[in-house]
């Protein structure tokens, strides 16, 4: 059986062949590849993966690591525009290839609905949901003032890119999205949130359940209460409004009072940057809002972004941290809660989206109405101030963390929807 993945990102060892920078985001599709190559002769997949190159940048095609490669161009900075030239590209991947099933792996990009428009048996296809574009844009905006999200900074004027234009952006990505969807013979999901989406975008289409791999980094090391450093709170990302640095920010003053050491730790880039005359000129109006949150508030000293992280950076930060906090005003199943549970880390999220089918409340970490400041703040201090009841959540959490992530369970029920598509 031949199996085409299509991937957002060119994976390590093909980037390693061509000897370019590779990325730190996708340990997770390394892995479920090496598994398919180590067991071929048990499984017969002939696994082929394509994946962008950039605008303009030349079509690639390879062998590396015992995976055929192929890259096409597609301007991936622009993600809302659609270019019909991306499916004459595929098609002629396909025609190279030859796949039995094409696997698709998220829905953010034009080259979803390229590569389905493409495939002649749209019953060949099989779409991995990720993120909902369509339900991250009715999230987007997060509970920001209508000042906030209408106002145009320097750098939201040069780019045409304030918080409404984002926003817009997310909703002609979910038309492509949706497109793609309703076209496709088959979709893999992993949580309710996700299942009633799909039958709502896709009636048509046969929903597969199948539980995500997460990178490799985060199987084995665990989290301890006394290793920790007390009193901190670990945000994996917060660059754009649906991750809710901001409602974090406003919930902060009340965790100082009953808990003055508490420090905040944001991965990511620092999007409140104002020092130098080009950052002023850069900052965006979301940046600019989470300044003046912290300025008001005078959390200067508590609020310290990381950079950029690898997963080896990332998983020491978790680790280092007394607790992970997901503020996300949408979310399916986030990989990061799922690697801070499968780290046995006390958890803090909002109850949106995918989470409720991740995690049990109370038991393998703490839910809270989204928006709800008062609450996000309990949640904090409960974790704080009840260590016991903070390692009772951690335990729970990687006990289900570590069956839900399976990595060979995973691998055989992929393998296994493989072999339902072929018949």
């Amino acid at each position: 059986m031949r199996v085409l993945w299509l991937c957002n990102i060119m994976l390590p060892v093909i980037a390693k062949e061509l000897g370019v920078a590779a990325s730190n985001k996708e340990g997770w599709l390394t892995g479920l590849a090496e598994q398919f190559i180590c067991h071929r002769e048990e499984n017969g997949i002939e696994l082929g993966v394509c994946f962008p190159v950039g605008k303009g940048g030349a079509p690639l095609q390879g062998t590396a690591g015992g995976l055929r490669y192929f890259g096409f161009a597609e301007n991936t900075g622009k993600p809302e525009c659609y270019d019909k030239g991306l499916e004459a590209q595929l098609a002629a991947v396909l025609e190279a290839y030859r796949p039995d099933v094409v696997h698709i792996f998220g829905t953010e990009f034009p080259h979803t609905l390229a590569m389905t428009r493409s495939v002649r048996d749209k019953g060949q296809v099989l779409i991995g949901i990720q993120g909902i574009c369509s339900q991250i844009a009715d999230f987007y905006t997060a509970d920001l003032p209508k000042s906030i999200v209408n106002r145009f900074l320097i750098r939201d004027i040069l780019r045409w890119d304030n918080i409404a234009l984002q926003q817009k952006k997310f909703v002609r990505r979910g038309r492509l999205e949706t497109e793609a969807l309703r076209i496709a013979g088959h979709i893999t999901g992993r949580t309710a949130w996700d299942r009633t989406a799909v039958a709502e975008l896709a009636p048509k289409a046969e929903y597969h359940f199948m539980n995500e791999t997460l990178r490799p980094q985060f199987y084995g090391p665990k989290w301890k209460l006394l290793a920790c450093e007390r009193y901190s709170v670990f945000l994996s990302q917060g660059n754009y409004p649906v991750k809710g640095l901001h409602y974090l920010l406003l919930a902060l003053p009340d965790i100082l009072k009953r808990f003055p050491e508490t420090k905040v730790y944001v991965a990511g880039d620092k999007i409140t940057r104002y020092g130098t005359f080009m950052e002023k000129i850069k900052i965006g109006s979301y940046g600019k809002y989470c300044l003046e949150l912290i300025k008001d508030a005078g959390l200067e000293e508590k609020v310290v972004f990381l950079g950029k992280l690898n997963s080896s950076e990332m998983c020491e930060r978790y680790l280092k941290s007394h607790l992970y906090l997901s503020p996300s005003s949408i979310e399916n199943s986030s990989n990061s809660v799922g690697e801070a549970m499968l780290l046995g880390m006390p958890v803090v999220s909002s109850a949106v989206g995918g989470v409720p089918s991740m995690l049990e409340n109370e038991k393998e970490g703490l839910l809270y109405p989204c928006g709800d400041k008062k609450a996000l703040a309990d949640a904090v201090c409960r974790m704080f101030a009840d260590g016991d009841f903070a390692v009772y959540c951690g335990q729970n959490a990687a006990k289900r963390a570590v069956i839900t992530h399976n990595p060979d369970t995973n691998y055989r029920r992929l393998l296994e929807i493989y072999r339902e598509i072929v018949g």
